[in-house]
């Protein structure tokens, strides 16, 4: 192990220990990288650890659908410290997918929100711009294109 591989171990577990009050399952899966799943009613605090503990920076927010069958769509709350990346993985409902905003700690995170309610079809509460980014005011609505069963055939329909 490098000299830089036990820097981000370090910066790792100092993430970890941040957010243990929250974590219901953590995972390395690979060198300088941590996922920890916490519950969406969890978000704000273990956020707001990261945060006042100036523990890196929040670099993305991305979504990630389970698909139908499976009824879940992942908000992933990417934090870089270096090359450490810790990863808060948020399961919500895909039926009723909620989450709150970040815009209360970090107010530059309103990109992202707007980005994951508009391809997602994620619900951020108390988000201060829902206005759309990439799509065209005429898109339909409940039409979200990153979703697993989004078809083109929708937007003929619509």
């Amino acid at each position: 192990m490098t000299a830089a591989n036990l820097l981000n171990t370090d910066l790792l577990n100092a993430g970890r220990a941040l957010v243990a009050p929250c974590t219901k399952e953590a995972a390395e899966p690979e060198a300088n990288r941590l996922d920890v799943v916490i519950d969406a009613g969890d978000l704000l605090d273990a956020v707001a650890a990261l945060h006042n503990a100036k523990w890196g920076y929040l670099s993305a927010i991305t979504g990630l659908d389970q698909g139908a069958e499976a009824g879940i769509i992942e908000v992933l709350y990417h934090f870089c410290d270096g090359a450490a990346v810790l990863t808060l993985r948020v399961p919500v409902p895909r039926d009723a997918a909620t989450v709150p905003s970040l815009y209360g700690l970090i107010q530059s995170v309103t990109f992202y929100e707007r980005e994951l309610m508009e391809m997602f079809g994620v619900t951020v509460t108390n988000t201060p711009n829902t206005d759309r980014l990439f799509l065209p005011d005429d898109w339909p609505d409940g039409v979200y294109p990153l979703r697993k069963d989004f078809d083109m055939t929708q937007l003929h329909e619509a």
